[in-house]
């Protein structure tokens, strides 16, 4: 009975989307939808082909540095109450993400070339 249900609640589910998408016109082509994204190159050879490292060190590189920049908002939050050792605890921390971006900047991972 369970599996019963749960198949039917998938089967209603997939096809209430597929019915509302068709109502919208939601599967109409689009060129502009269809377009490359992300990589920057149609997909014209086998998907096993390789390409640039340098797309996923960047995005690596992002993903790094937006964590780190996202402990600033609960620190920003309690600097009065943990005072001058969280100050300065997060001046350390700051220092070394900073050295971290200009190690990165001089040895050229955030150029495209």
């Amino acid at each position: 009975m369970f599996l019963a249900v749960g198949v039917a609640v998938g089967v209603v589910s997939l096809g209430a989307g597929y019915g509302i998408g068709r109502l919208l016109g939601v599967y109409k082509a689009d060129l502009e939808k269809s377009a490359p994204y992300e990589c920057g190159f149609d997909a014209f050879a086998d998907a096993r082909m390789k390409f640039d490292v340098r797309y996923y060190l960047v995005a690596i590189l992002f993903i790094l540095f937006d964590l780190e920049i996202a402990f600033f908002f609960p620190w920003a939050l309690v600097l009065n109450e943990i005072g001058y050792y969280g100050f300065f605890a997060m001046m350390i921390f700051l220092s070394v993400l900073v050295v971290g971006f200009i190690y990165e900047w001089k040895k050229g991972a955030l150029e495209w070339e």
